[in-house]
C-alpha cells in the first residue's frame, strides 16, 4: 500500500505543479483556446514512452500492451471509441479528468468535490449496472478478437519493426510540441511550464515503476469503489484490491502538500462549473474511462508508452468527444 501512496503523491504533486488540473485549462484546451494541457500531455507521453521502452528492452520492466475494450456493438475497439468519447465529454463538462479530480480536491478547487461525487456515482453505475449488462456480449466478442490475432501494438498494426515505430512516434510528438510552442507559446499558471511539467509527470511514472513495478492509471479507483459498494449491499463479492484507491488518495495528498508549500500553486482562475454540471461530468468520466479500460493517464501516458493501439484510439476518441461537446456548449 505504501508504494501506491508514494507513487500517487508524486503524480499528484507533478500535476499540481504544472497546474494541468485547473478546470479552466482543461475546458480551454477542448475549445482550442489554450494549448497548455496538450503540450504537457505530449511531453509526458513522449518522455514516458522513451523511459518505458528503454526499461522493457533492458529487461527491467515486463509489461504487456493494453488489450482492446470490446462491447460487441460494431467492432473490436468499440469500447475504446464509445468510452473515449464519453470520457472526453466528461472532461469538457466537468473541467476535470479521472486523475486531476483528485488533485483538484487536494488543491482546494471546489468543483472538484462535486466532480468526484459524480465519478463515484459513475463507479456505482458501472459496477452495478453497465458492466454486468455488457459482460456477456463483450466476452464473446473478445474471444473472437483473440482468435483473429488482432494487433495490439502500433508496430504490429502498421506492419513495421519496434524501433521504426518508436522513432516515428517520438519524432511526431517532438514536432507537435515544437509547433505548438512556436505558434501558441503556451504558458502555465503553475510553478513550472508545460514542458517541464511533462517531464515531472514522466518522473512520477518512474516513481510508479520503482515502487509498484507498473505504470500510472487512476480510473480503476472508481470501479474499485463501485465494487466495494456492491459488496456492502450484498450484491457482489469482496474486492481483492484497493490499490487504485490508495494511489488516488496519495494524489490528493501530493497536491495538498504542493498547495501548502507554495501559495502561488493555490491560485486558480475562476471558471463557472456548477455542481450539477460537475456531477454529470464526473459520472461520464467514470463510466467512459471504465468502458474504455483506461483514462487520460492510463491510456494517454501509460498505454501509449506501451505503443498500445487501443490507447491511441481511446485518446483520439477522447479529444473528438471533448471538442465536440465544447463546440456544442459554445
Amino acid at each position: 500500500m505504501l508504494g501506491q501512496v508514494i507513487s500517487g503523491a508524486a503524480f499528484g504533486a507533478a500535476l499540481a505543479a504544472t497546474a494541468i488540473h485547473q478546470p479552466d485549462i482543461i475546458v480551454a484546451q477542448m475549445s482550442l483556446r489554450n494549448w497548455h494541457m496538450v503540450t504537457t500531455f505530449l511531453t509526458a507521453s513522449a518522455t514516458s514512452t522513451l523511459l518505458v521502452n528503454a526499461l522493457q528492452r533492458l529487461d527491467v520492466l515486463h509489461l504487456n500492451p493494453r488489450n482492446y475494450s470490446t462491447l460487441g456493438l460494431f467492432g473490436p475497439l468499440d469500447g475504446n471509441v464509445i468510452g473515449g468519447m464519453l470520457l472526453g465529454a466528461g472532461l469538457t463538462i466537468s473541467g476535470s479528468c479521472p486523475g486531476t479530480v483528485f488533485v483538484q480536491v487536494g488543491g482546494g478547487i471546489r468543483s472538484g468535490l462535486y466532480t468526484l461525487g459524480g465519478a463515484i456515482l459513475g463507479g456505482f453505475i458501472w459496477s452495478g449496472i453497465l458492466r454486468p449488462a455488457l459482460h456477456g456480449r463483450a466476452k464473446r466478442t473478445n474471444e473472437a478478437t483473440a482468435a483473429k490475432g488482432e494487433p495490439l501494438t502500433l508496430d504490429d498494426w502498421v506492419g513495421t519493426n519496434w524501433a521504426t515505430a518508436l522513432i516515428a512516434l517520438e519524432t511526431l510528438f517532438i514536432s507537435i510540441i515544437a509547433i505548438i510552442t512556436y505558434l501558441a507559446s503556451p504558458e502555465s499558471d503553475g510553478l513550472v511550464g508545460p514542458v517541464t511539467g511533462g517531464f515531472l509527470i514522466a518522473g512520477a511514472q518512474l516513481v510508479s515503476i520503482i515502487t509498484r513495478k507498473t505504470l500510472l492509471g487512476t480510473s480503476s479507483s472508481f470501479e474499485e469503489i463501485g465494487d466495494y459498494f456492491m459488496w456492502v449491499i450484498g450484491r457482489g463479492v469482496r474486492p481483492k484490491s484497493y490499490d487504485a484507491i490508495a494511489l488516488t488518495a496519495g494524489m490528493a495528498a501530493g497536491a495538498l502538500l504542493v498547495s501548502l508549500a507554495s501559495p502561488f500553486a493555490r491560485v486558480a482562475p475562476e471558471i463557472a462549473i456548477e455542481p450539477t454540471r460537475a456531477v454529470l461530468g464526473g459520472s461520464l468520466l467514470a463510466v467512459g474511462s471504465r468502458m474504455a479500460k483506461g483514462c487520460t493517464s492510463g491510456h494517454g501516458i501509460s498505454g501509449i508508452s506501451l505503443l498500445s493501439v487501443s490507447s491511441f484510439v481511446t485518446v483520439a476518441a477522447m479529444f473528438a468527444g471533448g471538442m465536440g461537446v465544447a463546440a456544442i456548449m459554445g
